[in-house]
């Protein structure tokens, strides 16, 4: 699932921080979100434009609800996009960062 067609949100939050979050083509849900607010616009912009960074670590987990998750990781441990829900299966999950450029394996 590439994601084709998504919709990027760029927004300033209450605190006044930018960020981005990130809705699908196909049914309007949210579908990705920046974890943390950015001082600036363009900051917040080359997150989510990050694209498929190999440096980046992913991954995959149960929430403490028993829901699959996922959320993205800079080299320097900083979380820097995570799934805006939980979903039933792993799969799910996993099609879901695909659209965010994770690749399994």
């Amino acid at each position: 699932m590439a994601g084709e067609g998504d919709k990027f949100e760029v927004y300033q939050d209450k605190r006044g921080q930018w960020r981005w979050r990130r809705f699908s083509a196909a049914n309007g849900k949210i579908v990705g979100a920046s974890c943390e607010g950015y001082m600036s616009k363009a900051d917040c912009e080359a997150n989510m434009n990050r694209g498929s960074n190999p440096k980046d670590k992913w991954e995959i987990y149960k929430d403490k609800r028993g829901q699959w998750r996922w959320r993205r990781m800079a080299s320097n441990g900083k979380i820097v996009g995570a799934a805006s829900e939980g979903y039933n299966a792993k799969s799910d999950a996993e099609a879901n960062a695909a659209r965010q450029g994770f690749t399994p394996g």
